[in-house]
């Protein structure tokens, strides 16, 4: 096997990653491999702007790429036909009720020109850990008693870190990230991670951030203190066409 030209970890969860400007240039923000998806350890990577990304038979790969992809909270755009659309839907929108649901979706629902999921076993194991402990958080789209949609992430301080999200129905993804910025914005956070560029998410009005102003922005959001409450009474429920 080739050795890979990037340092691994250690078996200390809370050692510190490598810092981010070694990671490599292709691919685009590979800093590390190996290590475990202990809470610690997920929650500095977090921290230091890395995130890990891997498929199976892959060792843990973690990535922090130049530039970011990053949503202000404020200009999440959805276009004037998906609104007038959304006029008219009954959906419901919830958090923290339906999180291994969620996942679940996310790794399973098919996306266009993608074969298989990175949301590995080991990756839901750890995430759903993560949720338990009250770090890890999912905003679901509901018709009735189905789940039509859902994005789930990582919360620190006044920063929120995008993991993934799936839409069962169409526009099921577009109503989570919505209803999520919407939320985020009103307690304070005034970013939301999306990590990889890809086409969708820019029509949404997702912008790159180099990495440098990203981990300088992340490193002053994490200290802040989080919300209080929990996020599932927090966010309530919100309908769908409110957010017209």
């Amino acid at each position: 096997m080739t050795r890979l030209p990037i340092p691994r970890l250690g078996s200390d969860p809370g050692a510190p990653f490598p810092p981010v400007h070694r990671a490599l240039a292709e691919p685009d923000g590979l800093l590390a491999f190996g290590g475990d998806l202990s809470p610690t350890r997920l929650l500095n990577a977090y921290r230091a702007g890395v995130f890990p990304w891997y498929s199976t038979g892959q060792p843990i790969l973690w990535w922090s790429p130049d530039p970011r992809l990053v949503f202000r909270t404020d200009r999440v755009h959805l276009s004037r036909r998906f609104r007038r659309t959304l006029r008219a839907s009954t959906w419901t929108v919830r958090a923290d009720t339906a999180f291994e649901a969620v996942l679940e979706a996310c790794a399973t629902v098919p996306r266009p020109g993608q074969d298989g999921t990175w949301i590995t076993a080991e990756m839901a194991q750890a995430y759903a850990q993560l949720h338990r402990l009250g770090h890890a958080h999912c905003v679901e789209v509901h018709a009735g008693a189905r789940l039509v949609g859902g994005i789930y992430g990582i919360a620190i301080g006044r920063m929120f870190f995008g993991e993934s999200m799936f839409s069962a129905e169409s526009g099921g993804s577009k109503v989570a990230l919505a209803a999520l910025a919407a939320r985020l914005r009103a307690w304070g956070f005034p970013l939301l991670d999306a990590q990889v560029e890809n086409p969708h998410l820019c029509s949404l009005g997702a912008e790159r951030m180099p990495r440098e102003d990203f981990i300088a922005a992340i490193a002053a959001l994490v200290d802040l203190p989080s919300p209080t409450g929990t996020w599932r009474e927090a966010f309530g429920e919100l309908p769908a066409a409110s957010l017209a």
